[in-house]
């Protein structure tokens, strides 16, 4: 049993199987072609071009001029179309493939493919010129091979160089490396066997300032200064002073993995023959020693008055300060001794030791 709007199609069907090649005339033929071409869901383009026929039928009266110049097209757009058009089947007013009936295929083989491939990945960035150069100096028994196939190796691969999925990439690899990690590191009460480096963020008169900060985990002596930005250059400068300030006396260095901590400061770490280990992401306990040093910081120099842009008069006041906390200040967990008394009093150190400090 046939369906309402499959017998409403079939009667339009009927309607104008009568009448193939007369003009239509002032009748309801024009609604009814309408909405067999509804019912049927031609696209916006069908339904335009069904308007061009309609158009020369009715209004232009067979007039092609008329026809094409009322829609702006060429009378070899119209042509085309109008013979193209099937009363019956109005889908022949839809676009078709043009897609070549016969298209050309592949004329590599399995293992020329296998070979681009690796090429392509090894040199992400060089075209099939230089992809070509490298596989005839490799592979000379293959003279097959032509840069067409190249191309065309590559595009059905798609291995293209895309910079935000390389730079993802990069940074995975970097994260993948093996590191440190202080929880592998079984503590020592020993001077200098872990000194601990953090870096503190200060915004002053619109403008940003740096001090990294570094603290004995278990003597206390600490060591800080102001840098106008946090580049491993920087970090590798503070590392240079904090060695020649304890004498090279670090065996080990705890940081987190802030990007000022990599880089150059990783690779004198390398050079000093410091081990260097890091903090577990988003743990800030593993560094609680240097996260106190950096409340103290604040709180009894920076908020004292002693905050400025000038770097180089705040490193000098920062100096001075440094030098009341290493000799003078009591701390708590030294049974109130400052740090160098309770380091001279514990461990043997050469004479001259404090007044380098």
């Amino acid at each position: 049993m046939l369906l309402k709007d499959q017998r409403q199609h079939l009667r339009y069907i009927s309607i104008f199987k009568h009448f193939p090649h007369k003009p239509f005339k002032k009748t309801n033929k024009y609604e009814l072609l309408r909405g067999a071409a509804r019912l049927k869901g031609l696209s916006k383009l069908a339904m335009l071009r069904l308007d061009w026929i309609i158009y020369y039928h009715t209004k232009a009266s067979l007039n092609t001029s008329l026809t094409c110049r009322y829609f702006g097209i060429s009378p070899k757009t119209f042509y085309k179309w109008f013979n193209r058009f099937d009363e019956i089947d109005l889908s022949s007013l839809e676009d078709q493939s043009r897609a070549p009936n016969h298209a050309r295929q592949r004329e590599y083989t399995n293992v020329q493919y296998l070979r681009i491939i690796e090429l392509r990945r090894q040199y992400i960035r060089y075209g099939k010129m230089k992809l070509l150069e490298l596989y005839t100096n490799k592979y000379p028994e293959d003279n097959s091979i032509t840069s067409w196939k190249i191309q065309c190796i590559i595009e059905i691969s798609g291995i293209y160089y895309h910079p935000k999925r390389q730079a993802k990439i990069n940074r995975k690899r970097v994260l993948s490396q093996k590191r440190k990690k202080i929880t592998e590191l079984k503590k020592k009460k020993i001077k200098g066997f872990l000194l601990c480096l953090d870096t503190i963020v200060l915004y002053w008169n619109g403008k940003k300032r740096y001090i990294i900060t570094a603290i004995d985990r278990y003597t206390k002596v600490a060591y800080a200064r102001m840098y106008n930005s946090h580049s491993s250059y920087n970090a590798e400068d503070f590392l240079y002073r904090l060695y020649f300030v304890l004498d090279g006396r670090i065996e080990n260095i705890q940081t987190d993995n802030g990007s000022e901590f990599k880089g150059l400061f990783d690779n004198r770490c390398k050079k000093l023959k410091i081990s260097h280990y890091y903090s577990r992401i988003k743990t800030p306990k593993d560094n609680a020693v240097v996260e106190r040093f950096n409340r103290t910081v604040q709180e009894e120099f920076v908020k004292m008055g002693n905050m400025t842009d000038d770097t180089e008069l705040f490193n000098k006041r920062l100096s001075e300060w440094l030098i009341h906390y290493n000799f003078q200040r009591p701390h708590q967990t030294l049974d109130y001794m400052p740090p160098i008394n309770f380091t001279c009093k514990y461990h043997k150190v050469l004479p001259m030791y404090p007044s380098s400090t």
